[in-house]
């Protein structure tokens, strides 16, 4: 068996024994939560209590020079950590590179919100709920607070206030303090769920389509988006919204574009097949209908962000058939490309189209993927936008939300009429210390 089998092999195994032992731990938390008198007040008491984080705000900023950049300060941490404990070494992704800008933004998203602690406390808790995949434990976060002092005392080489140490290691315990309570509150679910492919269908040379069947029961609203693993390629994570209800076999469907050479994209569409086993991490996103009456829709997706507007066509489907005057009056869908050979699925949309009276579709295709390439779809939208009371949801590559959100805004159009997830493009979500904070 070549070396590189074996080792891929070793990893998964001692991945999955981890991953029980963490499973059994969670039981034994959960059963002690609830016979706990208090049922888990005291830690929320603890959590919420007040925060000057305006006051850390300011130290640090004042400092920011001396031990920045943000880059260098989180080399020099990642150093420290994995020399004093090398075992968990083998949690993080092999390549650190995204891992490292996406801890960096983690801080600048702290900094800039020390003085709304409310805002960090509500982000990091739904954060701990979603890291619980990654297998964080609070002891490992106590390695990592003391793997920053040790950083912020190399690169401040004994220059600096007497509390900006203190300052920092308040700020990020206040948000791994929001972490710990928000994967507490979701010990009753699963932290992943495993799931094997069942289907794998190649559209063109870089997309795939797949089906999945998770081992347990995987609830999700419509317009949801899980991050997904694939076996050969552990701790490394990935979102994709999930498309449409599953089927009779609890199959879900995922839409698969592959952005570049060895990430999960490209894993999943060149090197995955039937059979094979991925991960599900817990369903999250901002593009539900909700219980409410929807109203007129204008729907907007940019390539694979198209599987969120197919799951929600089929819940509205599905309330107009089962709750008619509960459901919308009209859907417009706007779906772009660069080119007309860039629109898939096609054949399933059209047939919707003809079937259901409430649903126009808009095709928009031309200029490049970038900011100002998503001009024509903007136009398109904007020219359409819906009316007072109405909602635009909007899935696809963040530059093309922002440009079509911007183009809505000089409209008129209210910005809680507008609903959108930015989605990373091009880049894999590894294991986060202190959390993946969503723009």
């Amino acid at each position: 068996m070549p070396r590189s089998t074996q080792l891929a092999g070793s990893t998964s195994t001692e991945n999955g024994a981890y991953h029980a032992l963490l499973a059994r731990h969670d039981a034994m938390r959960l059963r002690r939560r609830m016979l706990s008198p208090e049922g888990g007040a005291g830690a929320r008491r603890a959590a919420g209590e007040a925060y000057d984080g305006a006051a850390d705000q300011r130290v640090i900023r004042a400092h920011l020079g001396l031990v920045g950049p943000f880059e260098e300060l989180i080399t020099q941490l990642y150093e420290v950590l994995f020399t004093r404990h090398p075992a968990l070494r083998g949690l993080f992704p092999g390549e650190m590179a995204f891992q490292e800008a996406h801890l960096a933004q983690a801080f600048r998203y702290l900094l800039d919100h020390l003085d709304r602690p409310e805002e960090i406390a509500e982000t990091f808790t739904r954060l701990g709920r979603d890291h619980r995949k990654l297998g964080v434990r609070p002891a490992q976060y106590a390695a990592f607070e003391e793997a920053l002092r040790a950083a912020l005392r190399v690169r401040a080489g004994g220059r600096g206030e007497a509390g900006l140490e203190e300052a920092w290691v308040r700020m990020v315990r206040f948000g791994v303090t929001a972490m710990v309570r928000g994967a507490e509150a979701a010990l009753h679910e699963p932290p992943f769920w495993r799931a094997t492919v069942t289907e794998h269908q190649l559209v063109g040379d870089d997309l795939a389509v797949l089906r999945v069947v998770p081992h347990e029961t995987f609830r999700y609203e419509a317009g949801q988006y899980t991050d997904l693993e694939s076996s050969s390629l552990p701790h490394t994570w990935r979102p994709y919204y999930l498309a449409g209800e599953p089927d009779a076999a609890g199959a879900v469907e995922l839409h698969v574009r592959c952005t570049g050479p060895g990430g999960v994209s490209e894993a999943l569409v060149h090197r995955t097949a039937v059979g094979d086993e991925v991960r599900l991490g817990p369903p999250k996103g901002n593009l539900t209908l909700g219980e409410e009456p929807a109203g007129d829709l204008r729907l907007v997706a940019w390539d694979t962000g198209w599987a969120a507007m197919k799951a929600l066509l089929q819940e509205v489907d599905r309330r107009t058939r089962t709750s008619p005057g509960h459901g919308v009056r009209r859907v417009r869908l706007f779906l772009g490309a660069p080119d007309v050979a860039g629109l898939y699925d096609t054949e399933y949309l059209a047939g919707l189209e003809r079937r259901r009276p409430w649903l126009s579709v808009v095709p928009v295709t031309g200029g490049a993927p970038g900011g100002e390439g998503y001009g024509r779809l903007a136009a398109a939208v904007t020219r359409a936008a819906a009316p007072p009371g109405g909602r635009v949801l909007l899935s696809g590559p963040p530059a093309m939300v922002r440009a079509v959100g911007a183009s809505l805004a000089r409209a008129g159009v209210a910005g809680e009429d507008v609903r959108h997830d930015l989605l990373p493009t091009g880049a894999e979500s590894g294991h986060a210390a202190t959390g993946a904070v969503p723009a």
